[in-house]
C-alpha cells in the first residue's frame, strides 16, 4: 500500500499527499484564506470532517459557508450536540437520546431525571452552550467497538442509547464499530458525524432555542415520553436575525389564526385531523372546486366518484396493504358485536379499509370494458376524499390532516404518449399557480430504496419524466429544476412543484408520477393496434395536492387578504346613519344580481368601528354609504389596507367589483 495518495479538486488539479493528511492541511497548503475559511470537507461526494486524515485516492472538495446547505447542516448538527451537552452540564442524571439537524435549525429529544423541561428552562441552557461555544472544545471522532460503548452507555446510565446502539446495522463493510465524538474530553455522543474542527467554529450569536415539546422515543406512543428541545441555528447573526423575523411574520400569517378570526374553519378533539369547514370557508373551496372544474374540462378530463370504503384484498393487490398499512383505517366488515362481554370484532372478520389514495380505484373503473388504443389517452379526474392515519402529534391545521379531497387525476397512455401528456400536464399546472401569484420550481424524485419494479422500468420511468421538462423548456435553473435521489414513491419516480409564497417560504404541492408498476398489479390493458393486449402507462397528477393544505397555503400566502374572487365576502355595505339603511339594501341587490358575495351593515355603530371588523376579516371592499351617498346614488369605496376612499356612482362600483370578482381564467 503506497504512503501517498492522488486528491483531485473540484477544478480537475490533482496533489500527492502523504496518507493521513486531513483536507484542513490540503486547504493550508492552497492558501492561508482558504485554510480559515474551510470549515468541512466532501470526499468522494460524502460529508468528510475537516480533520479526519485521509485514507484513499478520492476526489475532494472543501466546504466554506459559501456552500450554504452543507455548511448549515454542519453547523446545525454540532449546534444540536452542544445543545445535549449543555442540558447534562445543567441537569445531571439526565439521559441523552437523539438530536438532528433540521430544516431552519435542530432539536434533541431528552429523558430528563426529575421533571419534563419546560421554556422557563431555555435561557439557562443557551448561556450554558454560549460557554461551550467560548471554550473552543476540539470536536473529535472515535471508533469504538459496538459492545464495548454499549457497556459505557450502560455503566452512565444511559440506556435509550445503550439501546439504540444495540440496535444500529453495521456500515456497508459489515463492521461491527460505532464512530462517537468527543467534545473536549469530558462529553461524547454516538454520532456518524460529521463535525466541525471545534465547538469555537460556531457563532455563539447564530442560535436560538425557540421552543420544548414532548416527543414519544423513536415516536411511538407506547414507549417513554420524552422533552424536546427545539433550536434554530444559522452561520451567523444576520441569518439568525432574518429568520427570526421570517417567523415573525409567518405567525402573524398562521392560517389556524386567520382561519379563526375569519370566521373559516375550526378543528376540535372530537375529529382529529378532519376540518370542520364554516360558510366562508367552504366558500373559498367551492371557488377553487369551480376554478378547477373549469380547467380540467377544458384540459379533456373526465370527472368520476369512487368509493370511501374498498375490501382489503383490493388494497393487498395494488401492493399498498404491505407498504402502506400502517397508515391507513382498517375496518371489519362485519356488524360489531354489542354485548359488553364479548369482543368488538371476531377473528373471523373480514377487513377493509378507507381508501388513503384514489389510484386503485380508478384503475378499476379503466379497466370496465374493452378499452382500445384509440381510447388513449383517458383522463379521469376525481376530487376525492381521501383517509391516512397520521400520527396525532404530527397533525397542523390544515396543513396536515387525516381527512383531505385531492384534485387527482389519472391519466391512462400509451408509451408514445407520455412526454407530451407530462408536457402538457406541465403547462396546466405552470397556468393555474400563475394565475394565484406563485412562482415555483420544478423537482425530479427518483427511486427510493424500497421500490416494486425492475431497474430498466425505473430508468425508463424517469427518462421520460426528464425529458418532458426538459421539452416543455422548464428544466432550467430559472425553474430551480433539481433531481432528488431516492425521493420518489414506491411505485413511480414523479415530478414535484415546489411554490414559493410571500416570505419565501417553499411548499411541495403538485406533482406527476410515471407508473408502470400498478396497471401491471392490477391488471389494467388495453388492445393496441397489433389486436394485442398491452399494459397503459398510468400518469398520477394533482396540481393543488389536497383542497385543505392548498387553502391553508393561500391563506399564508395572501394573510387573508385573499384575492378578490376566492374571498367568502366581497364586500359589505356599511351605513354611516340609518337614513341610508334603505339604500344600503339597494346597493346590496345591485351588487347580488352582479354576482358579488355582498353583506350589509346597518348597526348603530361608528363608521371607524365598522371599518376596523371588517378589515380584520379581510373583506376587500367596504362601500361606505350615508344620507348624501343615498340622495346622489353614489358609494364611497374603501379598499382594504388603503386608508383613501372613492366616491362612485352605484352602477359603476358595481362594474368595478365585477370585474374584480371575475376568476383569473374567466377574464377576457
Amino acid at each position: 500500500m503506497s504512503d501517498m495518495l492522488k486528491i483531485t479538486l473540484p477544478d480537475g488539479s490533482e496533489r500527492q499527499v502523504a496518507r493521513g493528511t486531513t483536507p484542513a492541511a490540503i486547504a493550508a497548503d492552497i492558501g492561508p484564506g482558504l485554510a480559515k475559511a474551510a470549515i468541512g470537507a466532501r470526499v468522494d461526494g460524502e460529508m468528510f470532517d475537516i480533520m479526519r486524515p485521509l485514507e484513499h485516492d478520492a476526489h475532494l472538495a472543501l466546504i466554506t459557508a459559501r456552500d450554504e446547505a452543507d455548511a448549515l447542516e454542519l453547523v446545525r448538527h454540532d449546534f444540536a450536540h452542544v445543545l445535549a451537552e449543555a442540558v447534562q452540564t445543567l441537569f445531571p442524571g439526565t439521559q441523552i437520546t437523539f438530536g438532528p439537524s433540521t430544516d431552519d435549525g435542530f432539536y434533541y429529544d431528552f429523558a430528563p431525571a426529575t421533571r419534563p423541561f419546560t421554556e422557563d428552562d431555555l435561557p439557562a441552557i443557551e448561556a450554558q452552550m454560549r460557554k461551550i461555544i467560548a471554550a473552543d472544545k476540539p470536536l473529535r471522532r472515535e471508533v469504538w467497538a459496538r459492545a464495548d460503548l454499549i457497556a459505557r452507555w450502560q455503566a452512565a446510565g444511559e440506556s435509550f442509547k445503550a439501546q439504540w446502539a444495540s440496535e444500529l446495522p453495521a456500515n456497508e463493510s459489515g463492521s461491527e464499530d460505532l464512530i462517537v465524538y468527543w467534545s473536549g474530553d469530558d462529553w461524547f455522543d454516538m454520532c456518524r458525524g460529521p463535525h466541525l474542527a471545534s465547538t469555537g467554529k460556531l457563532d455563539p450569536a447564530a442560535f436560538r432555542l425557540t421552543r420544548v415539546s414532548g416527543a414519544y422515543w423513536r415516536g411511538d406512543q407506547n414507549n417513554a415520553m420524552l422533552s424536546r428541545v427545539y433550536g434554530t441555528g444559522w452561520l451567523n447573526k444576520k441569518q439568525l436575525d432574518a429568520h427570526l423575523t421570517r417567523l415573525e411574520e409567518a405567525a402573524k400569517r398562521d392560517h389556524r389564526k386567520l382561519g379563526q378570526d375569519m370566521d373559516l374553519f375550526h378543528l376540535q378533539a372530537e375529529a382529529h385531523g378532519s376540518v370542520f369547514w364554516h360558510p366562508k370557508g367552504y366558500r373559498i373551496w367551492r371557488e377553487l372546486e369551480s376554478y378547477m372544474r373549469r380547467a380540467i374540462d377544458a384540459a379533456g378530463y373526465r370527472e368520476v366518484k369512487t368509493p370511501q370504503v374498498m375490501d382489503a384484498r383490493q388494497w393487498e393487490a395494488s401492493g399498498h396493504w404491505g407498504k402502506y398499512r400502517e397508515n391507513m383505517f382498517v375496518i371489519p366488515d362485519e356488524v360489531p358485536n354489542v354485548a359488553d362481554d364479548a369482543p368488538l370484532v371476531s377473528d373471523d372478520a373480514q377487513w377493509m379499509a378507507l381508501k388513503p389514495m384514489n389510484c386503485p380505484a380508478h384503475v378499476l373503473i379503466f379497466r370496465q370494458g374493452i378499452k382500445s388504443y384509440r381510447e388513449l389517452p383517458l383522463r379521469l379526474y376525481e376530487n376525492g376524499c381521501c383517509h391516512r392515519n397520521e400520527p396525532h402529534g404530527a397533525l397542523h391545521g390544515l396543513m396536515r390532516v387525516r381527512q383531505f379531497t385531492q384534485d387527482d387525476a389519472h391519466i391512462f397512455c400509451r408509451e408514445d404518449q407520455i412526454v407530451s401528456e407530462v408536457r402538457d400536464f406541465c403547462a396546466l399546472a405552470d397556468r393555474i399557480y400563475k394565475d394565484f401569484g406563485f412562482t415555483y420550481s420544478i423537482k425530479l424524485a427518483l427511486r427510493p430504496e424500497k421500490r416494486f419494479g425492475s431497474e430498466d422500468m425505473w430508468d425508463l420511468a424517469e427518462t421520460e419524466l426528464r425529458n418532458a421538462v426538459v421539452t416543455a423548456g422548464l428544466a432550467t435553473p430559472e425553474y430551480g429544476w433539481e433531481e432528488l435521489p431516492g425521493e420518489g414513491a414506491f411505485y413511480a419516480p414523479k415530478l414535484e412543484w415546489h411554490l414559493t409564497d410571500a416570505i419565501g417560504r417553499t411548499w411541495q404541492v403538485g406533482t406527476i408520477q410515471s407508473d408502470r408498476v400498478l396497471p401491471e398489479r392490477l391488471d389494467a390493458s388495453y388492445i393496441a393496434e397489433d389486436g394485442e393486449r398491452h399494459r397503459p402507462i398510468m400518469l398520477h397528477r394533482a396540481i393543488f395536492g389536497s383542497y385543505e393544505r392548498f387553502i391553508g397555503i393561500l391563506i399564508e400566502h395572501f394573510a387573508g387578504r385573499l384575492p378578490v374572487w376566492l374571498a367568502p365576502v366581497q364586500a359589505v355595505v356599511a351605513t354611516i346613519v340609518s337614513d341610508a339603511d334603505d339604500y344600503a339594501a339597494t346597493a346590496v341587490a345591485a351588487l347580488t344580481a352582479a354576482g358579488i358575495r355582498v353583506d350589509i351593515d346597518t348597526r348603530n355603530e361608528k363608521i371607524n368601528y365598522k371599518v376596523r371588523e371588517h378589515s380584520l376579516q379581510k373583506v376587500p371592499f367596504l362601500l361606505v354609504v350615508g344620507k348624501r351617498e343615498a340622495d346622489e346614488g353614489t358609494v364611497a369605496i374603501r379598499r382594504l389596507g388603503e386608508q383613501q376612499q372613492q366616491v362612485v356612482p352605484l352602477a359603476e362600483a358595481v362594474a368595478l367589483l365585477r370585474a374584480e370578482a371575475t376568476p383569473p381564467d374567466l377574464r377576457g
